[in-house]
């Protein structure tokens, strides 16, 4: 596995795919396959908020850019199951200035991430926060921390970050402790404008108490799911 990719993500370059999947079904598809497992399109449509029918086609759109695929047959062999290809997904905007097309859908797809997870702490905070016991709610809450760095140190800072999860993201099931459980880490890294805007009510320095937590992140134009 590549240094630039420790989490196993399917890396997503064709900007045809990226606009794909900046859609909100698609993106609760993928999410709820990468969580859940494989299943079928009646299964997955309550909970994305489509009939059965439409998740078959977004399914199968999803599918013809390689995002998932069939999976083993259920009881029911007649109806077909799907699965994600890999337990998540990246993608980046080019580095040639030039290919406007890739920048451009880079752009869509990160706008979409951040749309979905937006709404995320809130909702966390009013309905799983305060069922929390106290060893689990001391290590939750949220980082807002601004660095001074140059491209290659964020670079440098993002790659050992995921040196750190890596291990814990890919270990198998049966490996996991008895006493664990899901812990989202949404991890979102906005480098200011040349000088130095942060966007709408931005605030300069930074704060930091305790956890950041989440589970996907947009950068930007670039983002990534595990």
């Amino acid at each position: 596995m590549e240094n630039g990719n420790r989490l196993g993500d399917v890396e997503i370059t064709d900007p045809k795919a990226m606009r794909a999947l900046a859609h909100p079904v698609r993106l609760a598809i993928l999410e709820r396959l990468q969580r859940h497992g494989p299943a079928t399109a009646t299964h997955l449509a309550p909970h994305v908020g489509a009939t059965p029918s439409v998740t078959s086609w977004h399914l199968r759109h999803l599918a013809s850019f390689g995002l998932v695929r069939d999976a083993e047959p259920g009881p029911d062999r007649r109806q077909r199951r799907w699965e994600a290809v890999a337990r998540g997904f990246r993608f980046e905007a080019p580095v040639d200035p030039d290919d406007e097309e890739g920048r451009s859908a880079a752009r869509v797809l990160a706008r979409e991430m951040f749309l979905r997870s937006g709404d995320l702490p809130d909702r966390w905070a009013a309905e799983v926060e305060p069922t929390l016991e106290p060893e689990w709610r001391r290590l939750a809450g949220l980082a807002d921390t601004r660095v001074v760095v140059s491209a290659d140190e964020l670079a440098a800072i993002e790659d050992k970050i995921e040196r750190v999860l890596a291990p814990y993201v890919t270990r198998d099931k049966a490996a996991r402790p008895a006493d664990g459980r899901g812990v989202r880490l949404l991890r979102y890294v906005l480098p200011e404008g040349a000088d130095g805007t942060e966007g709408a009510e931005g605030q300069t320095g930074g704060t930091s108490a305790g956890e950041q937590t989440g589970e996907a992140s947009a950068e930007g134009q670039a983002g990534k799911t595990s």
